[in-house]
C-alpha cells in the first residue's frame, strides 16, 4: 500500500510531462481506457461543469477509477485566447486505489492535450481508410499541432493541408507543421481522406457535403454543449463517441443535430460492435475523465520508474 504525507506530496510540472510522454504508448492507453470504460470497468460520472460568474470561463470537475484513481480538475477561460495564460489549464491528483491516499499532482495542460489528440489517433488507427492520401487540419490552436504529431504516429499521408478562420494565425501554424494553407474551408476538406476538427466554433465550420465518401472526421473542439463543429449533414453519418451518456449531456454536434450514435470506441476496439465498410465516420470527442486518469497514471508510472 502506498501512502504519502501531503508536505511531500510529488508535484509533476509540464516540462516533466514533457519528457516522460511518448505518443505511442499514450495512444495505446486510450485505447485500453475507452476499451475498459465501454465494457463497465469505469466508475466515472459525467463531467461536473460549473460557469464561472462574471467570466466567459467555467470550472470543470472529471473524477474517474479504472485500473488507476484520479481527478481533474480543469479550467477553461475564453479570455486568456491570445495571451500568454492557456485557454485550458488544470491539473490531476493520481490517488492510490487500495487506500485512497495521494500520490502525486500532475500539471493537466500538457496531459489533456495529448491525451486528446492520443484518442483521435486511436481511432484513426482502428477506424480511418486503408490508404490515406489527404489529411485536413482545421483550427490553429494546440490541439491542430497535437493532431499533426499524434495521426503522424498512426498513418502516413501525401498531402496535408490546414485551413483556420484566421488566416495569420493559420498560415504561422501551417508552416510549422508543414501543411499547406487552405483560405477556404471547403477546399481544404474536399477530397480528404481524415479531416481534424480542432476549434472553439460555436457554429458549424464543416460541411457533411463537403465530405469524401468514406472520410474519417474526427471532431475534438468544445465550446458548450450547445457549440458546434459540425452541420446536421456531417453528423448524418456513423458517429462514434467516447461516452454514450456524455456525448448526448455535453456534445453541442449530437445535441443540435439531434443524431444517432452508432457506438463507443470501446465497443469498436473490444470487436462488440464493427462500422461497416466504406462508412463516413464522424468521432465525435468531448473527452471523457478515464482518460485523463489513464494518461495521469502512465505518467506518474514513468515518473516512479526515473527515480530508481
Amino acid at each position: 500500500m502506498a501512502t504519502q504525507e501531503l508536505e511531500t506530496l510529488p508535484i509533476i510540472g509540464e516540462k516533466q510531462v514533457a519528457s516522460l510522454l511518448e505518443w505511442q504508448p499514450l495512444i495505446n492507453a486510450m485505447e485500453t481506457a475507452l476499451n475498459e470504460f465501454s465494457a463497465g470497468k469505469v466508475a466515472q460520472p459525467v463531467r461536473q461543469i460549473v460557469p464561472v460568474p462574471g467570466h466567459d470561463a467555467i470550472i470543470a470537475a472529471m473524477p474517474a477509477i479504472g485500473t488507476a484513481m484520479a481527478v481533474k480538475i480543469v479550467t477553461l477561460y475564453h479570455s486568456n485566447a491570445g495571451t500568454d495564460i492557456p485557454t485550458h489549464q488544470g491539473v490531476i491528483l493520481v490517488l492510490d486505489k487500495e487506500t485512497g491516499s495521494p500520490l502525486a499532482l500532475l500539471d493537466g495542460r500538457l496531459i489533456t492535450e495529448m491525451r486528446t489528440a492520443a484518442g483521435s489517433a486511436a481511432a484513426v488507427r482502428k477506424l480511418a481508410p486503408k490508404s490515406v492520401d489527404v489529411v485536413t487540419i482545421m483550427g490553429n490552436g494546440v490541439q491542430a499541432e497535437a493532431h499533426v504529431d499524434a495521426l503522424a504516429e498512426v498513418i502516413e499521408w501525401k498531402e496535408l493541408r490546414l485551413w483556420a478562420r484566421d488566416e495569420t494565425k493559420g498560415r504561422k501554424v501551417a508552416d510549422r507543421v508543414g501543411a499547406t494553407f487552405f483560405p477556404d474551408a471547403e477546399a481544404a476538406v474536399q477530397g480528404a481522406d481524415i479531416v481534424a476538427c480542432t476549434t472553439a466554433a460555436k457554429q458549424p465550420i464543416l460541411q457533411g457535403a463537403w465530405l469524401k465518401p468514406g472520410a474519417f472526421v474526427t471532431a475534438v473542439g468544445w465550446n458548450t454543449s450547445e457549440g458546434r463543429e459540425l452541420d446536421d449533414s456531417a453528423m448524418d453519418h456513423t458517429v462514434i463517441v467516447e461516452s454514450s451518456e456524455a456525448a448526448r449531456d455535453q456534445a453541442g454536434n449530437i445535441r443540435g443535430a439531434n443524431c444517432a450514435i452508432f457506438a463507443e470506441a470501446g465497443e469498436i476496439y473490444s470487436g462488440l460492435k464493427s462500422v461497416p465498410e466504406g462508412s463516413t465516420v464522424i468521432y465525435d470527442s468531448v473527452g471523457i475523465a478515464i482518460m485523463d486518469v489513464a494518461a495521469a497514471k502512465l505518467v506518474y508510472d514513468l515518473w516512479l520508474a526515473a527515480q530508481e
